[in-house]
């Protein structure tokens, strides 16, 4: 399964027999190289690998150096190899994620409510790891041959009070640099004039493979944006589908 997975990548041309051969000449010599950096590369199969040459653009000595930095941080950031909902319990008892259904592509689709986000009671080394819990478990609900998945983050009722530009800035970090290449697409939805103040802070920190997957959605248009990637029966049914939102430390895989 994940040699196909490699074969069939749309990445740098999909079906192209020259492009796959060359990306994975790379992905050989960059396994070399950072095994000989860091032994527990060796445990680290080639579709990870593959994405961090990906999201470097095939460029070796710039995806080996962001791969063995994640495996780094993954040491003493994850250090028993997952996140514990005791780990996370006062930002689940926030109840601001949720994962449920998937797009056509059978991408797993995660929601995030932003007004459920509070600066005044964040505790940053906590919400980082609420972070890693939420992509964690998106990834490991992914089947076969899917490598993304979507996000819908609801801005519905945002306001100062909400407004956490360090925690989105870290959520960032780790979404880019340690999980790259997860992200599908995100619909931003129900966005209010306020946020756009911080979006123009934040936007420098998004780079350019994550901004061209980000979509602001109007309000008038939300349900058939939606339904150009998800079927009606996928779609939460606060947006107009038909599916109940589940709190994503309850959602089956």
């Amino acid at each position: 399964m994940e040699s196909e997975q490699i074969k069939t990548s749309v990445r740098g041309g999909g079906n192209n027999a020259d492009n796959s051969e060359k990306e994975k000449k790379k992905m050989a010599l960059m396994r070399v190289f950072v095994e000989r950096q860091d032994p527990d590369a060796k445990e680290v199969d080639n579709l990870t690998l593959r994405r961090f040459l990906c999201a470097r653009d095939l460029d070796i000595e710039k995806a080996s150096a962001m791969f063995l930095k994640y495996l780094k941080w993954k040491k003493t950031a994850v250090p028993n190899g997952f996140i514990s909902e005791k780990e996370i319990q006062n930002e689940l008892t926030q109840t601001k994620v949720f994962m449920q259904g998937r797009d056509k592509a059978g991408r797993r689709i995660g929601v995030v409510f932003g007004a459920k986000h509070f600066y005044a009671t964040r505790e940053m080394d906590e919400f980082k790891r609420l972070v890693v819990y939420v992509l964690d478990k998106l990834c490991a609900s992914m089947p076969g041959g899917q490598e993304k998945f979507v996000g819908i983050v609801d801005l519905q009722g945002w306001g100062y009070s909400n407004c956490d530009i360090r925690g989105y800035i870290a959520a960032l970090d780790i979404m880019q640099n340690y999980y790259p290449e997860r992200l599908g697409k995100a619909y931003l939805v129900h966005v209010p004039y306020l946020f756009m103040k911080a979006w123009k802070i934040i936007y420098p920190f998004i780079d350019n493979n994550t901004r061209k997957k980000i979509v602001f959605v109007e309000n008038k248009n939300l349900k058939a944006t939606l339904m150009e990637d998800i079927d009606e029966s996928q779609i939460p049914q606060t947006y107009g589908g038909e599916l109940s939102l589940v709190p994503i430390e309850k959602s089956t895989m």
